[in-house]
């Protein structure tokens, strides 16, 4: 198991350290990481809770590491929440339970968007509380952007602040959801609302997690790696463009290059701005757009990267229409999503399937309404958005609801 470590040092005033990240080439194994010497056995060392969902738990990858661990005697629902009456970690990874091996915590959350809640955020600070865990314990996410978003928000708020580290096993948090620090949970069916910042002290990264990946779990985490590579990295677009089948055949070593780069590009920016002050917003390419679209059709119903890759391509043809972008390169961006199997049109296929009697004006309203309750919005009355005038070059503007709606196919403005 080969790794190599890349560090995240944050600017003096921002109030954080560091982020160590390593990158593990081969097959993942947390057993060897988290209990090299196998020193968890009721030992002194100070108590990790790790918080996963009953998705990852199962994962063949992990299926040691899950297995140290037994069913918490002081779980709500003791042992008797189990699948099969079994004491070990394999009969015991139903929502809400909690293992435990030697000091240490496991916690299982329920899988998915629509469990990015506060409840859920709450289940895990009850989850220390109720086994006296102190401001030098860390929390430990194992999963995608959803777990990492609310294991850090909860280590954020828990006692004023705890350490957290993350495991990410999804392509989408790899590149773009594990690293620089957003923290949160969805309320009221919009993205994101309640957060803070709150980065991991450490990050550990196998691409090949990618390998198990459904495959609209992996288009989704592609298309943050497209993002990033439009936004930042002229080769990385080219690999796009002139790698296609082996980046859809999951190629070891391509996937590799692509995490690498992206963890490297977002943290050279996160570091220049760790509060999203200034360019970090470059970031949001598609977001706007994409959060919108996730609200109006309802969260879960369309992955956040397939919701982004739509975004991006909405967001080529506005700044086409705003005069900041060529007709060359809006086609060139709508064509490279569409070749990797998003949607880019301008009325989004997702709301067409899931409101088939709806008129289009009807969501194209609902989703500028939800984007203007976007949280990266600082004026009541316009929307702001990332925009592109070509590769690796990019501002931060605002724009008319005449002008989003257009985009999104309304006539007769």
């Amino acid at each position: 198991m080969d790794s190599n470590e890349f560090i995240l040092k944050y600017a003096e005033d921002s109030g954080f350290d560091k982020t160590c990240i390593y990158f593990f080439s081969g097959s993942p194994n947390l057993k060897k990481v988290f209990y090299s010497n196998d020193s968890r056995d009721g030992g002194n060392s100070q108590p990790r809770l790790f918080v996963t969902d009953t998705s990852i738990a199962r994962l063949d990858s992990i299926k040691d590491f899950v297995a140290l661990f037994e069913c918490d005697a002081n779980t709500a629902n003791g042992s008797a929440n189990t699948d099969n009456g079994s004491s070990n970690g394999s009969g015991c990874l139903k929502e809400g339970s909690v293992l435990k091996y030697g000091s240490d915590y496991l916690l299982v959350l329920g899988a998915g968007e629509k469990f990015k809640t506060i409840d859920s955020v709450l289940t895990i600070v009850r989850a220390a509380l109720e086994r006296n865990f102190t401001r030098n314990c860390t929390f430990v996410a194992i999963g995608g952007g959803v777990l990492s978003d609310m294991t850090a928000f909860a280590a954020s708020i828990f006692k004023r602040g705890i350490k957290v580290e993350f495991v990410p096993t999804t392509v989408l948090s790899m590149v773009d959801a594990s690293v620089g620090g957003k923290t949160g949970c969805d309320i009221e069916g919009y993205k994101n609302m309640i957060g803070s910042f709150w980065p991991a002290s450490k990050l550990y990264v196998w691409s090949n997690f990618a390998l198990s990946l459904p495959d609209n779990e992996y288009i989704s985490g592609l298309a943050e790696a497209i993002k990033t590579a439009f936004l930042f990295d002229k080769e990385m677009l080219k690999l796009f463009e002139e790698e296609k089948d082996a980046i859809m055949k999951r190629d070891s070593a391509i996937l590799e290059k692509i995490i690498g780069a992206c963890v490297r590009a977002k943290a050279k920016i996160v570091q220049e701005d760790p509060r999203e002050n200034g360019r970090r917003a470059f970031l949001n390419l598609g977001h706007t757009f994409g959060h919108g679209l996730e609200a109006a059709a309802g969260l879960g119903c369309i992955t956040h990267g397939e919701a982004v890759a739509w975004g991006i391509g909405r967001a080529a043809d506005l700044s086409l229409l705003m005069g900041l972008c060529s007709k060359e390169f809006a086609q060139k961006t709508k064509d490279l999503i569409a070749s990797y199997g998003y949607d880019s049109g301008q009325y989004p296929k997702v709301l067409s399937k899931a409101f088939p009697d709806e008129e289009k004006s009807v969501g194209i309203k609902r989703i500028l309404q939800a984007m203007k309750k976007d949280k990266k919005n600082t004026n009541l009355s316009q929307i702001r958005l990332t925009l592109q005038k070509g590769e690796c070059d990019t501002i931060i503007t605002t724009a008319k609801d005449s002008d989003i709606e257009k985009v999104l196919g309304k006539t007769g403005i």
